[in-house]
C-alpha cells in the first residue's frame, strides 16, 4: 500500500460541525478520498505547549468545548474515537530521537481543532485519534521539522492531519459573525496573502514559506499569532522527508470574509 498523504484542514468556527457550509460539505466527503487509516494523528493549533512536544496518551479522551458563545447543539456533542497509548509512546519516542523535547500527557482531551472537523471526516469516531501540539514560540521551519521525524509513519497506515487555519485574523471574522455574515466579502488583504502562499505552496518552496512572516503579502494582518498556521507546515514536513513534496489543493472557501477555509493534501 502506498503512503498515506499528509493533510491540513482549516477547521473554521467551531459551528462549521453543524453548519451548512462548503468547508463542511468538502469535509462530509473527504474520508472516500483516501484509503482509511489505523489511526490518526492531529497537530491542532489549539493544544499549544511552549518548550518541547505533548503527545496525548489518553485510552477514552474526553471532548473538550473550548469556546463560547455558540449553539448549544455544539456543547452536546461528544466525539467518542479512542485514544492509542501505544502511538503515543511510539510517536514521544521517535521526537526524542530527532531532538524533541517530547513527553506523553494524560487528562487531555480533543480540542476543537480535532474533534470539529473529524466529526465530519469520520463520524462513526471508529479510529483511534493521538493529539500532538503546536508550539507557538517556534517557527515555521521548526514545525517542518517536527513533521519530518513523523513522517515515516505514514507508511504505517497513519494519517497525519495538521487542523489550523489559512488565514486567522479573529477580530475581523468576528465582525461578520455578528452581524450574521459568514458570507462577508473577501477583503483583498485575505485574498492576497492566500494567493501568495497557495503559490508557493504548489511550487514546493520550502525557503519562500518557511520565511512567510516576511515575505508573504499582508502576513502579519492574517495571522496576528501564528499559532493557526502552524499545522501547516507540520503536514509539509510530514510529507517531505528527504525528497520534496506535491500538493494537492483539495478545498477553498472563505467564511465571515476573513477566515479562508483551504485545504491540501502532500504527498
Amino acid at each position: 500500500m502506498d503512503a498515506l498523504p499528509t493533510i491540513f484542514i482549516s477547521h473554521g468556527s467551531p459551528d462549521t460541525a453543524i453548519a451548512d457550509t462548503a468547508a463542511a460539505t468538502f469535509l462530509k466527503g473527504f474520508a472516500a478520498t483516501i484509503a482509511r487509516p489505523r489511526a490518526i494523528i492531529v497537530v491542532s493549533a489549539h493544544f499549544e505547549v511552549e518548550g518541547g512536544v505533548a503527545v496525548t496518551a489518553d485510552a477514552m479522551p474526553e471532548t473538550i468545548h473550548d469556546f463560547g458563545g455558540f449553539d448549544r447543539k455544539l456543547y452536546e456533542i461528544r466525539y467518542g474515537a479512542p485514544g492509542l497509548p501505544g502511538l503515543a509512546a511510539d510517536i514521544a519516542r521517535r521526537l526524542t530521537e530527532q531532538g524533541f523535547k517530547a513527553r506523553t500527557i494524560g487528562d487531555r482531551g480533543f480540542d476543537h481543532g480535532t474533534w470539529v472537523p473529524l466529526s465530519l471526516i469520520y463520524p462513526e469516531a471508529d479510529i483511534p485519534v493521538v493529539q500532538v501540539s503546536v508550539d507557538p514560540g517556534r517557527d515555521a521551519a521548526y514545525h517542518m521539522s517536527l513533521g519530518r521525524a513523523l513522517a515515516d509513519l505514514r507508511g504505517e497506515d497513519v494519517l497525519i492531519i495538521g487542523s489550523g487555519s489559512f488565514t486567522h485574523n479573529l477580530g475581523e471574522a468576528f465582525k461578520a459573525l455578528r452581524a450574521g455574515r459568514r458570507d462577508a466579502p473577501v477583503p483583498d488583504w485575505v485574498a492576497e496573502f492566500a494567493a501568495w502562499m497557495d503559490d508557493r505552496i504548489r511550487a514546493g518552496d520550502e525557503q519562500a514559506l518557511t520565511g512567510w512572516l516576511e515575505q508573504a503579502p499582508h502576513a502579519a494582518r492574517n495571522h496576528p499569532t501564528p499559532e493557526h498556521l502552524m499545522p501547516l507546515f507540520v503536514a509539509i514536513g510530514a510529507a517531505n522527508r528527504n525528497a520534496g513534496w506535491r500538493a494537492d489543493a483539495i478545498h477553498a472557501s472563505n467564511e465571515f470574509g476573513a477566515l479562508a477555509m483551504d485545504a491540501y493534501a502532500f504527498h
